[in-house]
């Protein structure tokens, strides 16, 4: 089989540095990690490995030092966390930090907040840890929110700031139908999706066109990975997104003859090269009619 690699794909440094600081604290002495430090099975497993604890609350946390994940945390929890006396240590992604500023300054212009995102993300509910109001959305419908609001200030200003790993074509959109549902509004938008992430977006449209179908390598709880697929999917293309190689199947690629592959950004280098091997072992196999047209997920 013939494989196609994605020009940007697989790990950002913002995972690199938080693996890297997590391994040295680990040699260090006892950690604990509050929570996963990046949503990939690979990565976690070497975590354990390490000796490195994972909590998913701070009153579960039993060593001096912890650490706090690549998501990003609300400062609340970091006071916390500092008077119960440990040793907070910030593995937070730099741009998911620009993201907490940039919504900082919105509230501060005295915007009402808008999060597009997953509510229910790590990164997310750090996002809106430390705020008393707040409006998340993730599709058209959940624009509803704001009606009431509107509907008794219509010239209310709002700020728009996005997860960093939701596709920028979605942010827009929802900006757009947001400004569109509330004419009156003031709506200000800060783009703080992070570029490893439109990289990877960007490269998988060209990946796309070419490819009879398309393997994401990633953890099931990855929003970018998740992501890189829908985009596959929405360009045509069968895509199918695996943790590793042990998760393929053959018959995904019956009538393929060529295989696009990307990873998400906390997806290390190794479990890639692994699923690219499996794949170009692969023998084309045609079946049935002239025209390809490889397994849908």
């Amino acid at each position: 089989m013939q494989v196609r690699m994605a020009e940007h794909y697989g790990m950002c440094f913002g995972v690199r540095d938080a693996v890297d600081l997590a391994l040295g604290l680990a040699r260090e002495g006892p950690l604990t990690i509050l929570g996963d430090l990046v949503h990939n099975p690979d990565v976690v497993a070497r975590m354990d490995a390490a000796g490195a604890v994972r909590a998913g609350r701070g009153e579960d946390v039993r060593t001096t030092a912890v650490l706090l994940t690549a998501h990003g945390t609300a400062d609340r929890v970091k006071l916390e966390l500092r008077e119960q006396g440990l040793q907070v240590h910030d593995a937070t992604c730099p741009l998911v930090t620009r993201a907490h500023l940039a919504l900082r300054k919105l509230v501060a212009e005295g915007r009402h907040p808008v999060v597009i995102g997953q509510a229910k993300h790590v990164e997310v509910r750090g996002l809106v840890g430390d705020l008393d109001e707040y409006t998340i959305i993730l599709d058209e419908s959940d624009l509803e929110q704001l009606d009431s609001r509107l509907a008794r200030e219509p010239h209310a200003r709002l700020g728009v700031v996005a997860q960093t790993t939701q596709p920028l074509e979605r942010v827009m959109e929802l900006t757009a139908a947001l400004r569109a549902r509330f004419p009156d509004a003031d709506v200000r938008l800060i783009d703080t999706v992070c570029q490893p992430t439109k990289d990877r977006q960007r490269a998988m449209r060209l990946l796309a066109d070419g490819s009879d179908a398309v393997v994401v390598v990633g953890g099931p709880q990855s929003n970018n990975s998740r992501k890189l697929a829908e985009v596959a999917r929405g360009l045509g293309r069968p895509a199918h997104l695996v943790a590793d190689a042990s998760e393929l199947r053959q018959e995904w690629f019956d009538d393929c003859e060529v295989v696009g592959l990307t990873a998400g950004t906390s997806t290390p280098d190794p479990v890639i090269q692994d699923v690219r091997r499996w794949l170009e072992r692969l023998p084309v196999r045609r079946v049935g009619s002239t025209s390809k047209v490889c397994a849908t997920p």
